[in-house]
């Protein structure tokens, strides 16, 4: 298949990313309505945000990655993306805790039938000099995703904070915060429909049949310090944006007076901007790293990104005025999208081709287990119970920022000369003779 197709199939998934940020992101900017109208605490609101969400996706990730790894990985996506899309829309039907619980946990088994096979896919049709670039397109659907959620929700919401209802046919009356869950899940069901063009490339591995799972947990164990350094480096990382996705609007209504609308606005804005700016340089600096023979390039861009976090992301909660923290953002934005192109690409390229789907699932196992939950709860838990109130949640911010960049910094280095022999192992790996075919 021709280069020009192989940018569209990117395109069309980092469509498919796009939309699955702003299902999964949009919730954040609606921290305030949804907690007055539920009665709901810092601390539950947390859950709600993260631990469904994060089990599902992360439990769900490993057997449909396996399904990818055996089957038709473009409809596999498909039929992820129309179910998050639905679900999140449910989210718009949910009067009550437990029933927004339920639909959340319906939008994170839908959205773990992407990253996996979409890495798997694209890396398929691209060498890996071109990788970490392709990567990075793809990964900017997270900013442009999460950057609309926020821009769309604090439009929406300032649009509708006049109206104590919305009526919309068929349904009946329901609040603004439910409207703007309906409006961003519906169109998803047509990128699941423009999903069905794209074609199932040749696989890398020729080879048929299974890897069957112990094959798969015995290549990791006999390479966990890669796997661990990768995993859970790139996991502390993705800890403190989450919980900076997940309480920036609540700190610059909170702390600076800012209504929703502008916060999500800013917010959307930035992180569309420097978000998408940031991921595509680091994506470009990882193939640079790889052309000039450094193997361990995505580490080397992890730590780069945790270093310039470690600085802004502590600074701006700090910052005594609402312009001193809009120009820590600017910097923020840049470096917390920094490494995510590298990250995908490395998840990708030290796993043997024919578990590759299964490999990169792990990593979003632990990725959105540690991050999803511990991320906005993290935040909420060091305001809550370390200070005792929720106005210390820009101590909290800077708190988890400083613990998680420390962390992710450390293990990127002493990750790196084994991500080097990982990747010269993984050139000479072959199956066990008994699951060949």
């Amino acid at each position: 298949m021709s280069r020009r197709y192989a940018w569209y199939v990117v395109a069309v998934l980092t469509l498919a990313n796009v939309s699955g940020f702003i299902d999964r992101q949009i919730l954040s900017l609606l921290v305030v309505p949804i907690r007055r109208d539920l009665g709901l605490s810092l601390t539950e609101m947390s859950y709600l945000i993260g631990l469904p969400f994060a089990i599902f996706y992360s439990l769900m990730g490993l057997p449909i990655a396996r399904l990818a790894d055996s089957g038709n990985r473009r409809n596999v996506i498909a039929v992820g993306i129309a179910l998050w899309s639905v679900m999140t829309a449910l989210c718009g039907l949910a009067g009550t805790y437990w029933r927004l619980l339920f639909a959340r946990i319906g939008v994170g088994v839908g959205e773990a039938a992407l990253q996996a096979p979409a890495t798997s896919l694209i890396s398929d049709y691209f060498p890996r000099d071109k990788l970490g670039g392709a990567m990075s397109v793809y990964a900017l659907g997270v900013f442009l995703g999460s950057g609309l959620a926020y821009f769309i929700g604090g439009w929406v919401v300032g649009l509708l904070s006049e109206q104590e209802a919305w009526h919309w046919p068929l349904i009946g009356s329901i609040r603004p915060w439910q409207t703007v869950f309906i409006v961003v899940g519906l169109p998803g069901l047509l990128i699941a429909l423009l999903m069905l063009t794209v074609r199932e490339p040749e696989r890398q591995d020729r080879s048929t049949g299974t890897v069957p799972v112990s094959t798969l947990f015995r290549y990791v164990r006999d390479n966990s310090r890669t796997f661990t350094c990768h995993s859970f480096g790139f996991a502390l990382s993705a800890t403190v944006n989450y919980g900076i996705a997940a309480w920036l609007a609540t700190f610059l209504i909170q702390t600076h007076g800012w209504s929703a609308a502008r916060a999500g606005m800013v917010q959307g804005s930035l992180t569309m901007t420097l978000g998408v700016l940031g991921v595509l340089a680091g994506g470009r600096l990882a193939d640079s790293f790889v052309r000039q023979g450094h193997a361990d390039g995505a580490l080397r861009v992890g730590a780069i990104g945790a270093m310039g976090m470690l600085v802004s992301a502590t600074a701006y909660p700090l910052a005594g005025s609402a312009g001193v923290v809009v120009g820590w953002l600017v910097v923020v934005n840049f470096f917390a999208a920094f490494p995510w192109g590298a990250a995908s690409a490395a998840a990708a390229e030290i796993m043997p081709a024919r578990m590759r789907a299964q490999g990169v699932a792990i990593y979003f196992f632990v990725l959105s287990l540690v991050a999803s939950a511990v991320g906005p709860w993290s935040v909420a838990a060091v305001a809550e119970y370390g200070f005792g109130t929720d106005a210390a949640l820009p101590q909290a911010l800077a708190i988890v920022n400083v613990v998680g960049m420390c962390g992710a910094i450390s293990l990127f280095i002493i990750g790196m000369p084994a991500y080097r022999k990982t990747l010269a192992v993984r050139d000479a790996w072959s199956p066990p003779s008994s699951v060949r075919s």
